[in-house]
């Protein structure tokens, strides 16, 4: 049996070729990993005395021969295969054990693997007849199968082979990602690419799916850095639902959204019901942006996503635990009494701690066997570029629900009415067919609360109904895109109704 080896991460390498010596498998390697292997006194036959040639071209070419690719690809079961083997004079290789250079940690041109791939797919192909590794985490397991049954069987080559065949899709497609985000000049800010090549792997089992009859899990995208749960620590409480981690991007996003917000402070907490929120709030402290995101509608905020971007103290985990139970709470940090706190007085609450969320490139979301793929939504505009169109100009404490407000309204299910008043978000009307419908609901939602609160549109309003129906209910200010036809007829409303109102021209619709 010959093995070749040639690795980039000489990770288990010593222990594995160790352990094919003394299975008396004859070892082939290449350039650095044929040194390696001398300076530990393992013996092995160089490849470039295989093959006749020196690796030349800064090593793009060491394996690049028939010596090499004859002895991986031949079928033995096939008389003629191994007659053309005798009669050139090569041996066939058994296992091909190699890993490529970093590409996706240090994209470059010269970290683009030309023979490694070649080798990978060669002996993934004739996986029937050859063992091929790629990952140092096999090792042990196929030293061991070679130990006690001294052939790697069938089932273990197919897996192995399988395993390899992702290996390099995976890095083919961070080569074309690489491409996407810098060699194609401004062209990646004005269009989409005109072919997506995306490689996952799993990196969570969910307790279930959407539904407790449906499998689930987590895939995260291999060359990406931007998985917003790359830093998720569970802390405490049952396994996460499909729907728990589904929700608690939509918390965790929003909460960042509204930090800021709140003058001279950071402090915002956002909770989700059903990836819509139920209660935003900002405030002078965590504290009291958590009681008022919470009193916004405590009933909706049952079985819900609390947010946190933030340290949780014992004053807050004491709030927190008296509260209608939440699923899953997010922050920065939990501190330990705290944890114990809430943990003991709700054991079934998912406890997680999460870096700040960085965006992914693209959002993308599936139809049968199509993708809808587009940019994702972010704030363009800011309260620089917003248009006061009524004769009465926002007050500053105005200004600022008007910008909570606003970014709230824009990660709600559209159609979309929310309501704020004195940093709280406390009216939100979502996922209607009408417009007219969500202001009727963000109003009964808000109450009495609604008198003096401002409120948003994630789009226009195609007609004054809609406007009225808030203005009756006591708001004096709005912010929305604008855009409509009948805008002249909108602004006269506010002006009659003696409103302020905002546009924004950048529509936030959600589905």
């Amino acid at each position: 049996m010959r093995a070749l080896l040639s690795v980039y991460d000489k990770a288990g390498l010593i222990e594995l070729a160790k352990g094919l010596s003394e299975l008396d498998v004859e070892l082939l390697a290449s350039g650095k990993t044929y040194k390696v292997l001398a300076d530990n006194n393992i013996a092995s036959r160089e490849v470039a005395t295989l093959t006749g040639i020196p690796e030349m071209l800064d090593g793009r070419v060491k394996t690049l021969h028939p010596a090499i690719h004859a002895g991986i690809l031949a079928d033995r079961n096939k008389a003629s295969h191994m007659q053309d083997l005798e009669e050139n004079g090569i041996s066939p290789i058994d296992m091909v054990v190699c890993n490529l250079y970093p590409f996706p940690d240090s994209p470059g041109i010269e970290m683009i693997d030309v023979g490694g791939p070649t080798m990978v797919r060669a002996a993934a192909k004739n996986y029937e007849c050859v063992t091929v590794i790629v990952d140092p985490a096999d090792y042990g397991k196929v030293l061991q199968e070679l130990k006690s049954c001294g052939v790697i069987s069938f089932a273990t080559r197919a897996k192995l082979a399988r395993k390899a065949f992702a290996h390099t899709a995976a890095y083919d497609a961070a080569i074309v990602s690489w491409f996407d985000d810098t060699l194609c000049g401004d062209d990646k800010n004005t269009e989409l690419p005109p072919t997506l090549h995306l490689s996952m792997a799993k990196t969570q089992e969910l307790r279930y799916g959407e539904n407790p009859h449906q499998l689930g899990a987590r895939y995260s995208l291999i060359d990406s850095k931007a998985s917003i749960f790359d830093t998720m620590v569970q802390l405490s409480g049952k396994e996460l639902s499909y729907l728990n981690l589904f929700d608690a991007e939509a918390a965790w996003l929003l909460a960042h959204d509204i930090m800021g917000l709140a003058p001279d402070s950071k402090s915002g907490v956002a909770i989700i019901k059903h990836a819509n929120p139920c209660g935003v709030a900002v405030g002078d402290n965590m504290y009291a942006a958590y009681e008022s995101a919470y009193n916004a509608d405590p009933m909706s905020a049952f079985g819900g996503i609390v947010a946190i971007p933030g340290n949780i103290d014992m004053e807050l985990a004491e709030a927190i635990a008296a509260n209608n139970l939440c699923d899953v709470l997010i922050a920065y940090q939990v501190e330990p009494d705290a944890l114990a706190h809430i943990a003991g007085k709700r054991k079934n609450t998912r406890i997680l701690t999460m870096s700040p969320p960085v965006r992914g490139r693209l959002s993308i979301r599936q139809l049968g066997s199509d993708f809808l793929v587009q940019q994702p939504d972010i704030f363009v505009s800011a309260r620089p570029d917003f248009k006061v169109v009524t004769h009465l100009e926002p007050t500053d404490a105005q200004w600022n629900d008007l910008e909570l407000v606003w970014r709230t309204c824009a990660r709600t299910t559209s159609n979309a009415i929310t309501i704020a008043k004195d940093g709280q978000v406390n009216g939100i009307g979502c996922g209607q067919q009408s417009r007219v419908d969500a202001a009727v609901l963000a109003c009964k939602k808000a109450g009495d609360r609604a008198k003096g609160a401002v409120a948003a549109s994630d789009a226009y309003f195609p007609f004054r109904d809609g406007l009225d129906v808030l203005v009756d209910a006591g708001v004096t200010a709005v912010i929305q895109p604008g855009g409509s036809l009948r805008d002249g007829e909108v602004i006269s409303a506010a002006n009659e109704r003696n409103i302020a109102m905002v546009f924004t021209s950048e529509r936030h619709f959600r589905h």
